[in-house]
């Protein structure tokens, strides 16, 4: 068994260079200088300041699932909010942790008989990951059913937003712009019928199965979709349709996913992010722009697999 490098850092245990590829989605990603999972948000409040008092980087991460972390890794220190995940129901809502899947929010809401989170029954992010990306699916978004947002700034301050006050727009929020750390987020539900709302995510979750390449590591959707377009359909017209590059590979059952099918690097995933724009764009007169968030730095000595495409 590898024995993990850790040290104490604000009272708390923390990793060195731990290889963020344990925690991401694409089974990819360079080590994390310091890593650390804070459980309360005083925790993350210390870490804050730690990262003030130290002047080094701060990156926050949820549930790592539209998330590519560059080979080299984050410097400085990272926090990886999942093990704050606690789920709070009331007659009218839901009050859920950053770091609580937005999956299990999804259920706890239906098993309440509260209506407006059967969007996100399949969506696997986090709830802050949720919310910093205004995430959604199948015609719902999380700004059709978020009431406010608990945040911490980077330079220690709570503050609470309210929906409006989040400049929500397509995979857009207000908190991508301020870096502020979502703790919580409280949504605004309706009673329903409890069977009515389970049966609408049983008919959710059957249809991302079997339209999704489940079975493999990826980082869900890769582009956001261009006005008049959708971005499946365009990749399979420029037939590049199960293209591969290093161990990625355009998904054959969707070709909006990217897939892990063989051991892939984050290098592997961002070239064909590159590989993908540079032929779809002008064949179609759009301008792809990643959905998933690419953060990190660039590996020291990048690997140059044989065939890789130079476009």
């Amino acid at each position: 068994m590898v024995s993990v490098a850790t040290k104490t850092v604000a009272g708390l245990p923390v990793m060195v260079d731990e290889p963020l590829s344990n925690y991401t989605f694409t089974k990819t990603g360079g080590p994390a200088d310091l890593l650390a999972f804070p459980e309360t948000v005083a925790q993350v409040h210390a870490l804050v300041d730690y990262a003030q008092i130290e002047r080094i980087p701060l990156t926050v991460i949820g549930n790592a699932s539209n998330l590519i972390v560059r080979d080299g890794g984050i410097r400085g220190l990272t926090m990886i909010l999942t093990h704050m995940h606690d789920i709070q129901v009331t007659a009218s809502g839901v009050t859920a942790a950053a770091g609580a899947r937005i999956i299990d929010t999804a259920d706890a809401a239906a098993s309440a008989g509260l209506s407006g989170l059967e969007f996100a029954a399949g969506i696997p992010g986090s709830v802050g990951g949720a919310v910093f990306m205004n995430a959604g699916a199948y015609g719902g978004e999380v700004k059709d059913c978020l009431a406010t947002v608990d945040v911490l700034t980077r330079d220690g301050q709570f503050k609470t937003y309210t929906n409006s006050q989040m400049d929500f727009a397509y995979r857009h929020s207000y908190v991508q712009q301020t870096e502020d750390i979502v703790l919580s987020a409280t949504f605004a539900l309706t009673p329903g019928d409890a069977q009515a709302i389970r049966a609408r995510m049983d008919e959710l979750n059957a249809r991302r199965a079997a339209k999704q390449p489940l079975e493999y590591p990826s980082c869900g959707s890769v582009f956001r979709r261009p006005t008049g377009h959708y971005v499946g359909p365009m990749i399979q017209k420029a037939g590049l349709q199960g293209h591969i590059i290093g161990g990625a590979q355009i998904s054959t059952k969707h070709a909006g996913f990217i897939v892990n099918i063989d051991h892939a690097t984050a290098t592997d995933y961002v070239d064909m992010i590159h590989y993908v724009q540079a032929h779809v764009d002008p064949m179609f007169n759009v301008d792809l722009q990643p959905e998933v968030r690419i953060i990190g730095s660039e590996p020291a000595h990048p690997e140059h697999h044989a065939g890789r495409d130079p476009e």
